[in-house]
């Protein structure tokens, strides 16, 4: 009599033990799963699929920090792109102007302003001239915002007689803001102003 209820104590115990390692396990399990799906969730919102040309191509998304010092001096250097870019053509010089003034505050519009009233840009198209403007380097203090910056760049100014190559140096500060059409990057330039601008070399044509 006794021998068989220790036997079947004995077993409910094996049967208790085993019970709670498969409930252990299940929940283990369970846990597992959960935190592998909500890993893959992340991963897919992160991948963006991009039609072009009729084919689908992933792209990948990113915290906005990782790209800041690309995205700022891009920002700044088709800035200098735009406002600097001429051709002797008034509809393309009020294209490409227009294009600039969407990054950047008044300054800009002020530089932009003078040099209307001094007949500068009516030089340009009676004068046949192209502007064209290489961006060397940009400097952008990322440390708090809005982020101050340099630009360094190199001026060619085509006349039908010389071609003349200037120094050109600026600097002022970036301001983030919200994403648009006309501003991609989402920042703005603030207190703009020319530190140099003086001519290099004048060759003859």
């Amino acid at each position: 009599m006794f021998p068989k209820a220790k036997n079947i104590e004995a077993a409910f115990q094996q049967v208790r033990m085993f019970s709670l390692v498969v409930i252990v396990c299940t929940v283990g399990m369970a846990g597992f799963v959960t935190y592998k799906s909500y890993h893959l969730a992340e991963n897919l919102q992160s991948h963006i699929y991009v039609l072009a040309g009729g084919k689908a191509i992933e792209a990948f998304a990113s915290d906005r920090n990782e790209n800041l010092p690309v995205e700022a001096r891009d920002h700044v250097r088709t800035f200098h792109q735009w406002f600097f870019t001429l051709a002797p053509d008034e509809k393309a010089i009020q294209a490409t102007i227009t294009k600039a003034l969407y990054l950047a505050d008044g300054s800009a519009k002020s530089l932009y302003e003078s040099l209307k009233e001094n007949n500068y840009y009516t030089g340009i198209i009676t004068g046949n001239v192209s502007q064209e403007i290489t961006v060397d380097s940009v400097s952008v203090d990322l440390a708090s915002a809005p982020y101050s910056f340099r630009c360094w760049a190199t001026q060619r100014i085509t006349r039908p007689s010389a071609v003349t190559t200037r120094s050109l140096i600026t600097e002022g500060s970036l301001r983030p803001v919200s994403r648009s059409d006309n501003n991609p990057h989402g920042f703005l330039i603030e207190k703009w102003r020319i530190l140099d601008n003086r001519d290099i070399k004048t060759e003859k044509r």
